[in-house]
């Protein structure tokens, strides 16, 4: 009966520790610096109604988990080792640690030249971050900006001149970056309709966002993810 009770503590507390992994990894967003907040009614409104959709989206993960951690109570001991697996690898999925390949659309950033005849030669982090903040809130599924994944934990930084994506610099112009949403139609209809391609064009860049396609692929995160505010619980009750 000890032995039982143990192996139950130890389960509990794998199954605790992978929610906790993917409550610390899934929801943590890029931030950006406060400025005056200048949105009209009108803006205001689309912003609520993205955040209630955010916020049922995240209720109907909720109720998915509480269903799966019930199933994990209620079956076989032999089972159990099975749900486990199962949800490890989705929390690996949604972590950005696995391929990811579904309908989606790619934006190619383009040089291109203002009245004065300024053509820009890199882009900034700031409108990098931007863009990648305006995409999660159309409900983006995964993201890679020049054949590299963007997780919530990445970083996307200048250092000595030259944009960075977590360890790794950007390549010259043009660069590509590709997104994955369960709907693309509905992703390309608000990315067209939204001022991504204004932004870009105020520092001399060309935004081209192509026709939703069945099939893109986006490659799984390859850099070390580090956890630094958990601990394993080592008591076993």
């Amino acid at each position: 009966m000890v032995l039982l009770d143990k192996k139950k503590g130890i389960s509990f507390t794998v199954i605790t520790c992978i929610l906790g992994f993917m409550v610390a990894v899934q929801y943590q967003t890029i931030k950006e610096p406060e400025v005056r907040d200048t949105r009209d009614l009108w803006e205001l409104r689309g912003d609520l109604k993205q955040s209630q959709e955010l916020y049922t989206e995240l209720l109907t993960k909720i109720f998915t988990y509480e269903a799966k951690l019930e199933q994990y109570e209620n079956e076989r001991d032999d089972s159990k080792i099975q749900i486990l697996k199962d949800t490890l690898d989705e929390l690996k999925s949604q972590a950005g640690l696995t391929e990811v390949t579904g309908p989606g659309i790619t934006i190619t950033v383009e040089q291109s030249f203002n009245e004065a005849g300024i053509q820009a030669t890199t882009i900034t982090p700031s409108l990098l971050k931007w863009l990648v903040n305006e995409l999660n809130s159309y409900q983006a599924k995964a993201i890679s900006i020049d054949g590299h994944r963007v997780i919530t934990t990445t970083v996307i930084r200048e250092i000595q001149g030259r944009p960075k994506i977590d360890s790794y610099s950007i390549s010259p112009l043009p660069i590509e970056i590709k997104v994955v949403a369960d709907d693309a139609e509905r992703l390309y209809n608000k990315l067209k309709a939204s001022d991504a391609e204004r932004q870009f064009f105020i520092d001399n860049l060309r935004l081209k966002i192509s026709k939703p396609s069945k099939v893109v692929t986006i490659p799984a995160y390859d850099d070390p993810i580090r956890i630094t505010e958990m601990e394993p619980n080592m008591e076993v009750r």
